[in-house]
């Protein structure tokens, strides 16, 4: 009975000593130098709904909860390191076959501003609109939208928190008191805290889920990568949303839309946007088609975007700087060709980025390039061909894309062939919204999508067979394609932490994780590699290492883990000698 007792306790002593060998396994985080890495898919818990159907308007997070003339939807976008856009919607949309809109100059546009609580010293004022969706068919409503707001501060101190009412001080009708911080000026030592990513949300309940486990991230900025509110999944009479519109819908004369869901998201999303700058790029569910060609309407009137600020004549494509990172954000459904605006505006864009200041760059659309699903598989070759030598020539480091309902991270690549000076592409398009999950990919037997399948809602379509590399002569590739690193069918977000100039944390956190502490989907440092890749010296920054104290936040939980196990495991050993003591003694 002794010596049982004895192997007993040394069984578990082993086990201790194998679970501190896991531990420090299982926390380690790869870095892109360790790749290109072996493609990896982890498939669909089939335990899981691949969908959930939108929220109603009258959940307590999208029905209107203040009075006519008092500021709702209030949302945040950064303008420049010194200046923040301030958006919201005053008045009542209408909806039926007869509306009458608002009149923009019945109410003002204010924001009062200062540095402490409840001390206003600065007003900025801004202009206020409104838009209307019509469309002319037998049975179909028409919509006007409230009357929509923004302002835009300037001369603010970077790196600093301000605190904020809007509204109209001469009804009285002011909103309560918000408050931003503004980003630290551009430079290879400043970086926001946490940038969430978001692709493709809705206002499902796997939305909720999604944002809700975002803002316990506690993210300094989001971007919001196309695919907002799938308000183009309902008739214009509303009723219930569908996954699939023209399957719902067959006989419908136009892609319809119920905008009032335009208005819900608008209340879904303020307690983040009221005090985390939101920007954002459009998908194919903003373009919204009315009658004599007029699109994306929702889009273009209800977001402040720094377009003129970065020297663009469209609010479809822009770029801006937060800290040492320039972001661009392009549009895929706009002219992209070479002979266009939107690309002229981006090369001299990436001609104006100096690497020396702002090293990090950062690229989104919303549909991706690279992708090994079956839906939206080769739809945007077109821009690929278009684009993508120009965002390698001057080295961007991240691109993110939403379009497709899944997560995929891209090793780095170029013209479909691994490059380590190629960006790394991730695909967010896993928000939650109502069209659900994807789960099939083109590798797959009898899942490779024909050359007519994924015919893309603007631009041309270029789709083609490989010509070198192991898929040469087909449209798929028989295996995951080397270039794609890790894919997941699940809903979630993305989460970017810069470090300095060479490393930034990327973590993929699943919504199915969202009550899991220090839980991830994927997480990897992505690390830049200036010395290697810029010969150009005017482009070069000098490479960075990864700081201790970064690596040691990593690490802290890990080594508490361990020690408390060591400790444990001290304890028994000591606890097993004095027990072998004890038996020899008696004997």
């Amino acid at each position: 009975m002794k010596i049982c007792n004895f192997c007993m306790s040394l069984t578990i002593v082993l086990v201790m000593i194998t679970n501190i060998n896991m531990v420090v396994s299982k926390r380690h985080i790869p870095t892109t130098l360790d790749g290109p890495f072996k493609p990896v898919t982890r498939r669909f818990d089939s335990s899981l709904r691949r969908g959930s159907d939108d929220l109603p308007m009258t959940h307590p997070r999208l029905k209107m909860n203040v009075t006519l003339n008092f500021p709702e939807q209030i949302a945040l976008a950064i303008s420049s390191p010194t200046s923040m856009w301030i958006s919201w919607i005053t008045g009542k949309s209408q909806i039926g076959l007869n509306v009458t809109p608002l009149d923009p100059a019945s109410i003002g546009s204010e924001v009062w501003y200062g540095k402490k609580s409840g001390k206003y010293t600065n007003v900025g004022k801004g202009d206020s609109l409104v838009y209307s969706q019509l469309y002319p068919f037998e049975g179909l409503l028409n919509y006007t939208s409230g009357i929509i707001h923004h302002v835009k501060l300037e001369g603010l101190e970077p790196g600093t928190r301000y605190y904020y009412k809007c509204g109209d001080s001469s009804i009285p009708a002011m909103s309560q008191e918000n408050y931003f911080e503004t980003f630290a000026k551009p430079s290879p030592k400043n970086y926001p805290a946490r940038i969430a990513v978001i692709g493709d949300l809705g206002l499902t309940s796997n939305s909720s889920t999604t944002v809700d486990h975002l803002s316990y991230n506690d993210p300094s900025m989001i971007l919001m990568i196309g695919d907002l509110t799938y308000a183009n999944q309902y008739l214009t009479t509303g009723g219930k949303g569908a996954s699939c519109f023209s399957c719902a819908f067959p006989d419908a004369p136009i892609r319809e839309t119920y905008q009032p869901r335009w208005d819900g998201w608008g209340r879904f999303m303020q307690p983040l946007t009221s005090k985390v700058p939101m920007m954002v790029i459009e998908g194919n569910h903003e373009i919204e088609p009315q009658a004599d060609g007029i699109t994306f309407k929702s889009y273009l009137t209800r977001f402040a975007v720094p377009a003129e600020e970065s020297g663009s004549k469209s609010n479809f494509f822009y770029s801006f700087d937060t800290g040492g990172i320039h972001f661009i954000m392009l549009g895929a459904y706009v002219d992209y060709n070479k002979t266009g605006a939107q690309f002229d505006w981006l090369k001299k864009d990436l001609q104006n980025v100096d690497r020396s200041v702002t090293p990090w760059l950062v690229a989104t659309m919303h549909p991706p390039w690279y992708n090994s699903y079956a839906s939206h598989y080769q739809e945007f070759e077109c821009m690929r061909l278009e684009m993508e030598a120009l965002l390698y020539q001057y080295r961007v480091d991240i691109i993110f894309n939403g379009h497709v309902h899944a997560y995929e991270r891209m090793n780095r690549v170029y013209n479909y062939t691994l490059d380590p000076c190629g960006p790394i592409y991730i695909t967010v398009g896993d928000g939650g919204n109502i069209e659900k999950v994807d789960v099939d990919h083109a590798d797959e037997p009898g899942k490779c999508p024909s050359s007519g399948d994924n015919i893309p809602e603007f631009g041309g379509v270029c789709h083609s067979n490989f010509t070198f590399g192991p898929a040469k002569g087909n449209f798929c590739w028989k295996k995951q394609p080397e270039w794609s690193a890790f894919r997941e069918s699940s809903f979630g977000h993305g989460i970017l932490e810069v470090v300095n100039s060479t490393y930034a944390l990327w973590t993929w956190h699943r919504n199915q994780d969202s009550y899991k502490e220090n839980a991830v989907g994927d997480q990897i440092y992505i690390v830049r590699q200036p010395e290697l890749c810029f010969k150009d010296s005017k482009l070069q920054d000098s490479q960075q290492s990864l700081p201790h104290s970064a690596a040691s936040s990593h690490l802290s939980q890990d080594l508490s883990i361990i020690i408390s196990q060591l400790i444990i495991g001290v304890l028994l050993i000591y606890g097993l000698y004095s027990h072998v003591n004890q038996i020899r003694f008696k004997d």
